[in-house]
């Protein structure tokens, strides 16, 4: 029972997330938390960490709950059932996109998904900023906010390198 738990947890949350990987890590979070598997924390350390590395996120964290879950073969249905609704919906659905493309009705369809996709985000965002608050204290959340604000928009530094330093960061201050 438990694979199905994990094929249909990650089905669902990648089926209904619109706009990529960014858009279904708060539906992948609600599953995840909801199902007890992570504790909000260890899904923030997950995302952290997979963010961290070069590729997909969602495919990512699909790999490592699933096989947090189900060993092995549940690593295999979690990524599976992450890729599974983007491959059966772009073959079936950029077909019929293409061919409307200058149609009214889908060009509103796809700017009225994005205030839904900003608010998601922003959810996620400010329950990643709670828990680090309450984990790391307000000082080193400033610290590391600015810092990373500064090398990015300033200095223009790559945003991978920017969380690799982090990462570096964190490593030291156990």
């Amino acid at each position: 029972m438990i694979y199905w738990n994990i094929f249909w947890a990650f089905f669902v949350a990648n089926i209904l997330g619109y706009g990529g990987g960014p858009s279904t890590i708060p539906l992948i979070q609600k599953e995840v938390v909801g199902r007890g598997w992570l504790t909000n924390q260890e899904f923030n350390e997950a995302l952290a960490m997979g963010n961290s590395l070069p590729g997909p996120i969602a495919t990512k964290m699909a790999g490592y709950i699933g096989f947090h879950e189900g060993g092995v073969f549940g690593s295999f249905l979690a990524v599976f059932a992450t890729v599974a609704p983007s491959l059966i919906l772009m073959l079936t659905l950029m077909g019929i996109l293409y061919k409307y493309r200058h149609s009214m009705q889908v060009k509103r369809m796809t700017l009225y998904v994005k205030p839904t996709i900003a608010v998601l985000l922003g959810i996620m965002a400010f329950r990643s900023f709670q828990d680090t608050y309450l984990q790391i204290g307000i000082g080193q959340l400033l610290f590391l906010g600015i810092i990373s604000y500064i090398l990015m928009e300033k200095v223009k530094i790559h945003p991978a390198f920017v969380v690799f330093g982090a990462l570096v960061y964190g490593g030291l201050n156990l």
